[in-house]
């Protein structure tokens, strides 16, 4: 399972919104590329199945080198955005609510769109472009005030308009570049998309749904203020463009279809309260992903017993599916069986194409059996797991944990200022390094590591409260 399991994560729904390509919305509010302030889901299976996805997409687009990432919202809302030109956000919502991979992957190949045609940039400079020509008509609007007060008009109404007016145009015409994004961004991912033998049906799917469940809000609405193409020309536009494609009736493999099953209902079991997976996956289900999300409810909220029979029987199902007997593992650490969780979670770490979460959490049960002769083990686990996951708070608390068992203060102290440091908590981050800087001597590695964390000031708009 993830470093923070999905089950810890909540976050207040913000409604169904189809809102892609937030490219407009993250360049006016930069602070959203910032990762650590949004409520996260890791989770080494979903992640995988996410770059299964969107790694021919990338390499389509000529992307494949640039080290995209997906990262996953815990928000219940149907959503997805670029912020920075490196990363793709999706909402578990949208995961949750596409039936078919290729509804997904339609997402993730529309989002690459923004990414290929460089719309963040672009956005960026359209602003600062409309902010400069605002301040001139605002300026020149000024003006004209001060002229008619001069003059001795005591109606300066017309005067007013100078300001107001121009503003209007420049906003209209800033929401005009972003329709025409939008626009970009659905034919480019397309081409992606039949570019790879992919079909754009599940991407015109989830198009034409969202359009229709929005469809009583446009009515009335000034196209030329809304920042998205208005879903029914959008999705005309979409399935005339999209209907050429020669893979419009290709279908997903089952294999695949089963993973995207299997993820959907992880998602719900972790995430849906107990009674919420029973409705959904009801016991008449006996399909595997419906076993799957009932064996995760159970774990979370009834009886760990149970919740292992349910487990094991998954493991006798699909004997090297890594995330099964990760999730063994997971249930048993957290029901309070660290050193029964260890021989599932090493058999997740051999069987997964990417275990570095899993190695945390295998790492986390070790630490937790308080057995002194594991923490070798436990600190190479973590050496190589923060390397391909040098951003996960929990890697460095367990890694302080195990060198402390083997009376490392100085590297102790060292991996817990990197936890609070990659929390954002910075001000406990520099505390804890300028007495790791004590430990180390000075100019080794270890000490220049320690001041770098106790000298760090962050820029002012990305502090958070100490």
């Amino acid at each position: 399972m993830a470093e923070t399991p999905i089950s810890r994560h909540r976050a207040k729904p913000v409604g169904r919104t189809l809102a892609f390509a937030a490219a407009f919305a993250s360049a006016l509010t930069p602070g959203l590329a910032h990762a650590q302030a949004l409520p996260l889901v890791r989770d080494a299976e979903i992640e995988q199945l996410l770059r299964d996805y969107t790694q021919p997409i990338l390499r389509a687009a000529g992307l494949a080198k640039q080290n995209i990432r997906i990262v996953i919202i815990n928000d219940r809302g149907f959503n997805a955005f670029v912020a920075d030109g490196t990363r793709i956000f999706v909402n578990a919502g949208a995961l949750m609510e596409s039936k078919t991979p290729n509804q997904i992957i339609g997402v993730m190949a529309h989002e690459t769109g923004h990414i290929a045609g460089g719309h963040l940039s672009r956005m960026r400079e359209q602003i600062a472009r409309a902010q400069t020509l605002s301040i001139i008509a605002m300026l020149a609007g000024i003006g004209a005030m001060v002229a008619a007060s001069r003059s001795g008009q005591t109606n300066i109404g017309d005067a007013s308009v100078a300001i107001m007016g121009p503003q209007a145009a420049i906003q209209r015409s800033l929401l005009s570049y972003v329709r025409s994004q939008e626009e970009q961004a659905d034919r480019a991912g397309v081409k992606f998309l039949t570019a790879t033998q992919q079909s754009p049906k599940g991407m015109y799917e989830t198009f034409k749904r969202m359009a229709d469940q929005v469809l009583f809000l446009s009515r009335g609405v000034d196209p030329y203020m809304q920042s998205h193409p208005m879903p029914a020309e959008r999705v005309a536009a979409l399935e005339e463009f999209a209907k050429t494609s020669p893979y419009w009736d290709k279908v997903d493999p089952p294999e695949l279809q089963l993973r995207h099953d299997l993820a959907r209902a992880k998602l719900a079991g972790f995430l849906d309260r107990g009674e919420t997976v029973a409705r959904r996956y009801p016991p008449t289900d006996q399909s595997l992903a419906a076993r799957y999300a009932r064996a995760i409810a159970t774990y979370r909220h009834a009886d760990l017993r149970s919740a292992v029979a349910q487990i094991d029987a998954l493991i006798q199902a699909q004997p090297n599916n890594p995330y099964f007997h990760e999730l063994k593992g997971q249930a048993l650490l957290e029901g309070g069986k660290p050193a029964e969780a260890i021989p599932s979670l090493r058999r997740a770490v051999q069987l997964a194409p990417q275990p570095a979460l899993i190695q945390v959490l295998l790492a986390h049960a070790i630490n937790s059996t308080n057995n002194p002769k594991l923490a070798d083990e436990a600190i190479a686990l973590l050496q190589t797991a923060m390397v391909k996951e040098p951003e996960v708070p929990e890697g460095y608390a367990q890694l302080a944990m195990a060198y402390g068992r083997k009376g490392d203060l100085a590297r102790a102290d060292l991996a817990s200022a990197q936890s609070a440091f990659t929390r954002g908590d910075y001000k406990t981050a520099r505390e804890i390094a300028t007495r790791a800087k004590t430990r180390f001597p000075v100019g080794t590695p270890g000490w220049v590591k320690a001041d770098d964390i106790a000298t760090f000031r962050p820029p002012s708009n990305n502090q958070r409260p100490n």
